[in-house]
């Protein structure tokens, strides 16, 4: 009971607030106020905190040129629209084999990965091209038809047990299934992470947002029960067991790969949004100083609140240059 108490109380805070504001961005129309530029002034600023975080994470993870390469051909995988459910289970068998000096296993699973790849197809409107064209319109109300809660919940559940190394790495994941199933653009998932930035929460609370423009206060509630479950159920119920997962070395080199993977995969999805922004961006080069300025932020200002300052001083930026972005 305490340790659930304390997880509620962890998340419980970020959660009301990213309800109200989720409820708030629905209320105004953001198209017809000074809040247009500042949100696309926000936006640049959420490339750069991703790109970020791609650099920090894949500095703890692409250790050798095998991880490397692995990152490399998931984001190229991920540009042509594979599936991740192929990609990172490929990704952890190749890297497994690599270290063992088992090539030919190796280069089997590859083949084997691209052909499946191949044979399923793409798997949602998230490519390169679709979401660049996608992310052109700006509107506070849901595109498409609203998710089942179920939907929901089960999207959240996915990215939660998908996450590692960090919230960065639930980004992908919940945006094929926001993004791909058009609960929302990607202009207004951009909207989401923004808001999640400049709140004392951790960043993965924007599912409540993604969760909110797919079914309404309920659908917030059933993404936010879905992404939080398995840090739950893992913290509570199989403590001891994930101590002993940790412990076994068999399974680093899989786990390894999988996350060389992942970081492939944010970086595939760090391209695409920030063509969706490119796209909206009337002045270019405004842009390009501002996400210059954002990362500057980022990269030498040490302080646990460079990220809200990169965020609302984009914001401030747009709004003082909505001549030329609005």
């Amino acid at each position: 009971m305490g340790g659930f108490l304390a997880g509620l109380g962890f998340m419980l805070p970020g959660f009301l607030l990213m309800f109200a504001l989720s409820w708030l961005y629905f209320t105004i129309d953001i198209t017809q106020s000074a809040l247009g530029p500042i949100f696309l002034g926000i936006q640049v600023a959420v490339i750069a905190l991703i790109v970020r975080a791609v650099h920090r994470i894949g500095e703890h993870v692409l250790l050798d040129k095998w991880l490397w390469g692995i990152g490399i051909v998931s984001a190229f995988a991920a540009f042509l629209g594979a599936s991740f459910w192929i990609t990172l289970p490929a990704a952890g068998l190749v890297y497994a084999f690599a270290l063992r000096r088992q090539h030919a296993l190796a280069a089997v699973t590859l083949v084997a990965a691209t052909v499946l790849a191949v044979l399923v197809g793409p798997e949602s409107s998230t490519g390169l091209l679709e979401s660049a064209a996608q992310g052109t319109a700006l509107s506070n109300g849901p595109i498409a038809q609203d998710a089942s809660l179920v939907a929901l919940f089960f999207s959240g559940l996915k990215a939660g047990l998908l996450t590692f190394g960090g919230a960065y790495t639930v980004i992908p994941f919940l945006r094929d299934d926001a993004v791909g199933n058009g609960w929302m653009t990607d202009a207004q998932f951009l909207d989401g992470l923004a808001l999640s930035g400049i709140l004392p929460a951790p960043l993965i609370i924007f599912s409540t947002f993604v969760g909110y423009f797919g079914g309404g206060p309920l659908g917030a509630i059933a993404m936010t029960a879905g992404i939080f479950l398995p840090a739950f159920g893992f913290s509570l119920l199989f403590h001891e067991r994930l101590e002993s997962v940790v412990e076994n070395k068999t399974l680093h080199s899989f786990l390894e790969g999988v996350s060389a993977g992942v970081v492939g995969l944010i970086a595939a999805t760090t391209v695409e949004l920030a063509l969706v922004v490119i796209e909206r961006l009337p002045s270019v080069l405004l842009g390009g100083v501002i996400f210059a300025l954002a990362l500057a932020v980022l990269y030498l200002w040490k302080s646990k609140v460079n990220v809200v300052l990169a965020v609302l001083g984009a914001g401030f930026l747009g709004w003082l240059s909505s001549g030329f972005l609005g």
